[in-house]
């Protein structure tokens, strides 16, 4: 790798771009996708489905040449808003699942080290916590807290974001009461569409468990571009 590529590389990491290293193997020139072309659309797809698969791949291409695909994603991150009972159960299923997990919770009295062992917690307010964090689009933000002085400026900037998956807990009377007052922060519908509300796919969950699992689900649904992460947009109030 030259130096003038491998700092594209550093830089494409510090700013938390997906980028994908693509090497012919027969005299090992590269490339940077897609800041650079691919000089085939069979090894773009291969770039873009090694992006998204967080899988390296080898291809050869019609005319032979023999080439190496090596994605460079940001970490996976998982932002929960609440240091709830859902969200001490959802920590170790994201983590297992490949996510980096932030909770932010600016009650100290439930953000503690005891309840969430070796996870990193943020008591600033939560919109200041969140925009700090800076959502990606390897970003999931879900917020637990029930509470709209909490839940509200988080998602405020989480729409603001590019982050995959945005999920709110709450009953569809509480959602529609959240859409109007982020209607009057200044989103419109295709933005607030894309909160996943109520949080999680309808598996009838009940117990804390059991909703984590719904949410876990729809995360990764959403991740992976299955119809079971797509919502239709809500109404706006009048």
């Amino acid at each position: 790798m030259t130096p003038a590529l491998l700092k594209r590389l550093q830089a494409a990491q510090a700013e938390k771009r997906p980028v994908a290293l693509l090497t012919r193997l027969s005299d090992g020139a590269q490339a940077l996708w897609p800041e650079d072309a691919a000089p085939a659309p069979a090894l773009e797809e291969a770039a873009r489905a090694a992006l998204r698969d967080d899988a390296a791949a080898s291809i050869t291409l019609p005319d032979g040449s023999a080439w190496f695909v090596h994605p460079h994603n940001p970490a996976l991150r998982l932002i929960i808003v609440g240091a709830v009972h859902i969200a001490q159960a959802l920590v170790p299923m994201a983590q297992t699942t490949g996510f980096a997990v932030t909770v932010v919770d600016p009650r100290r009295a439930w953000a503690t080290a005891d309840r969430f062992p070796g996870i990193v917690l943020i008591h600033d307010w939560t919109d200041d916590a969140v925009a700090a964090l800076a959502p990606d689009s390897r970003t999931a933000v879900v917020t637990l807290t029930h509470d709209p002085k909490l839940d509200d400026p988080a998602l405020d900037i989480a729409l603001r974001s590019p982050a995959f998956y945005i999920g709110a807990l709450g009953s569809r009377r509480t959602h529609a009461k959240r859409v109007a007052r982020l209607t009057e922060m200044g989103h419109d519908a295709a933005a607030i569409g894309r909160i996943a509300a109520p949080v999680g796919l309808n598996i009838e969950a009940v117990t804390a468990p059991e909703i984590a699992l719904s949410i876990l689900a729809e995360v990764v649904a959403a991740r992976r571009g299955a119809a079971l992460g797509q919502r239709a947009a809500p109404q706006m109030a009048a």
